[in-house]
């Protein structure tokens, strides 16, 4: 397999945080940030094609499926593990991956991944792009039952974050979607640069104050692993319950990969954004980044795998 440039970055970004946690007291990352959230939703919002939303609206059984798989069954599983956790050491890890859990899935590698594995491109295009719309209102709802305001969090708070850095420019690249079409189209690569670049400017804001604060100070390498671990766990879990369910309601091959691709994954850059307008400049951030971090890696070598095998079925 390739080695991905933006793992790489990811993995500069919290080597460099390590290492000089003072830049952000130099660099106005706040400014550049805030202002990159909003050009992320705009130019998400230019990519969301009408025509191509209703072109994969008709499996209502499949869209149900995902939707319930990425919003309510990974939070579920994480959950039971909650009563177990609650007012130890290790809490702050499992809202960690709570927050993991509440987020929606991701766009681009999930239709990329479905078009390899030869599975149902519309569906998936459709579910990944509602995702996360939804993501953007269910997140903070999952995380408002277990953080108050003792904690800082105001859902009212949140929310108007979200209206002004996220919603307001998503419905605007929404709006203009078919004036900009063609200069989507022609710089789609740059694009993607540009919210990868601006997602590894909050990864390492958000490492920097952790790293600062010493956060990660008790975190050992066998914590690591068992964090790792965990997430192993979810993602396979999730994986053979998308596919049992999928075989029960009859579905075809193309629509079961579909499934599994779209609901069993999570989207960092909408986690990166979460955390920064959820949890803003708390020397925690990074803690809450640590999982979706490694969960993005994991699933981009574990689907990537499983969209060869698929694929191969197909040619032989």
């Amino acid at each position: 397999m390739k080695i991905n440039p933006f793992v790489l970055s990811l993995i500069a970004a919290i080597f460099v945080a390590y290492l000089f946690p003072q830049l952000g007291d130099v660099l106005p990352l706040k400014l550049l940030t805030d202002i990159g959230i909003g050009l992320i939703f705009f130019f998400y919002g230019l990519k969301l094609s009408v025509s191509e939303l209703k072109l994969g609206m008709s499996n209502y059984k499949l869209h149900v499926l995902i939707q319930l798989t990425t919003f309510l069954v990974f939070p579920a599983l994480v959950f039971i593990a909650y009563p177990f956790l609650k007012d130890t050491a290790a809490e702050e890890y499992w809202l960690a991956f709570f927050f993991l859990a509440a987020l929606p899935s991701t766009v681009s590698s999930s239709v990329v991944m479905v078009s390899l594995a030869k599975g149902n491109i519309p569906a998936a295009i459709f579910n990944a792009s509602l995702s996360g719309i939804i993501g953007v209102i269910i997140t903070p709802f999952w995380l408002g039952f277990f953080l108050d305001a003792s904690e800082g969090f105001s859902f009212a708070d949140v929310f108007l974050k979200l209206l002004y850095q996220i919603i307001i420019p998503l419905i605007l690249g929404f709006a203009l979607h078919r004036i900009l079409e063609s200069f989507v189209n022609r710089y789609k690569s740059k694009l993607s640069l540009f919210d990868k670049s601006i997602i590894v400017l909050i990864v390492y804001d958000s490492f920097s104050k952790s790293f600062a604060a010493k956060i990660f100070n008790d975190l050992s390498i066998l914590d690591l692993g068992l964090i790792l671990l965990g997430i192993l766990a979810i993602f396979f879990a999730v994986f053979g319950l998308s596919g049992w369910i999928s075989q029960l309601f009859g579905f075809n091959r193309e629509d079961k990969i579909t499934a599994r691709f779209c609901g069993t994954k999570k989207s960092l850059v909408h986690g990166s954004v979460m955390a920064k307008i959820i949890f803003g400049n708390s020397a925690g951030a990074g803690l809450f980044l640590l999982p979706i971090m490694l969960f993005h890696i994991s699933q981009l070598i574990l689907i990537s795998i499983f969209a060869e095998r698929y694929a191969k079925e197909v040619e032989y």
